[in-house]
């Protein structure tokens, strides 16, 4: 099969690109810039073609749908800067590639959303998600919406944070609700999932909850890379009001100074106060998924990706 993949340089994109290359599938990547090292290794390590452009480009996007069997929609943030907002991001962008696959005709469309995505979130992001998801819904796509829970593995932004922060502090920092839990997942779950979905029939119209077999605090996620590393650190819970002046600040201080998103913000802290769980046994089942405890994932993730780090 041949496949067009957004956000195929990313984190969870990398992993899926190479299952879907494991299995046989010819892959297309749309790539913001060509030139980068994750798009020169993909193309060297799988053979991928690449496709130059984003989302809010519909030339670019016609060109890369052109010729594919299905689309796997990956494109997302968790932090904005400039343009690349939530709404534009997720909601137009994702309107913006459907028109492109209606046009083209291709009818198989897969499509990641997150955990906890619904219409009266109190997040952008969430909402941003749900918009996505109902212009997907909305059209005549055979489509499957997958809803992962927070996603760990090498090079991951959550777990190799807080291992930095292990590492060289002795307090760690908990933003989270005591009462919020949350069902980690690993990448490589993720990606066997997308890698079956695009060609199961059964899965047509049906959103599905990618977590984890255990529901934990942040609390005990930041207790878990602790063991894995062999060290003991006190954790502090930062009040909401405190952090979210600090969120506040970052999000103003980092584009300006360092033409970045910044590291945290405001909807990420709205998000941390609340439940993020699902059900996983529908795509356990459908995708004969067996996800692994965090604990058991995270000293091998943690090994491939803060390759710094002594364990």
């Amino acid at each position: 099969m041949k496949i067009f993949v957004t956000g195929g340089t990313g984190f969870v994109g990398r992993e899926i690109v190479k299952k879907l290359h494991g299995v046989g599938h010819s892959i297309r990547i749309l790539a913001r810039n060509p030139e980068s090292i994750q798009v020169i290794e993909e193309f060297q390590r799988y053979g991928v073609e690449i496709q130059p452009g984003t989302l809010f480009d519909a030339d670019a996007l016609q060109n890369g749908v052109a010729g594919m069997n299905a689309v796997i929609h990956l494109v997302g943030i968790i932090s904005e800067i400039g343009e690349n907002t939530f709404e534009a991001v997720h909601t137009q962008g994702t309107i913006n590639l459907i028109t492109a696959v209606q046009q083209i005709g291709i009818e198989r469309f897969v499509h990641m959303s997150a955990l906890g995505t619904r219409a009266d979130s109190k997040s952008r992001y969430h909402q941003s998600k749900w918009l996505g998801e109902e212009a997907v819904r909305q059209s005549d796509l055979d489509y499957t919406i997958l809803r992962p829970s927070l996603i760990f593995g090498a090079h991951d932004q959550f777990s190799m944070l807080f291992s930095r922060i292990i590492r060289f502090s002795p307090v760690v920092p908990i933003l989270a609700d005591e009462t919020a839990h949350f069902q980690p997942i690993s990448v490589e779950d993720v990606a066997t999932a997308f890698a079956c979905a695009v060609v199961e029939p059964r899965s047509i119209g049906q959103i599905y909850d990618l977590c984890g077999p255990e529901e934990l605090t942040l609390e005990e996620i930041v207790n878990e890379i602790c063991a894995a590393m062999g060290r003991k650190r006190l954790k502090l819970r930062i009040p909401f009001s405190l952090s979210n002046r600090l969120a506040a600040a970052l999000e103003f201080l980092f584009p300006r100074l360092f033409r970045k998103a910044p590291p945290l913000n405001r909807d990420q802290l709205v998000m941390l106060q609340e439940n993020n769980v699902g059900n996983p046994a529908p795509a356990n089942q459908m995708f004969n998924l067996r996800p692994i405890r965090f604990r058991d994932g995270i000293r091998h993730a943690l090994r491939c990706g803060a390759k710094d780090a002594d364990f």
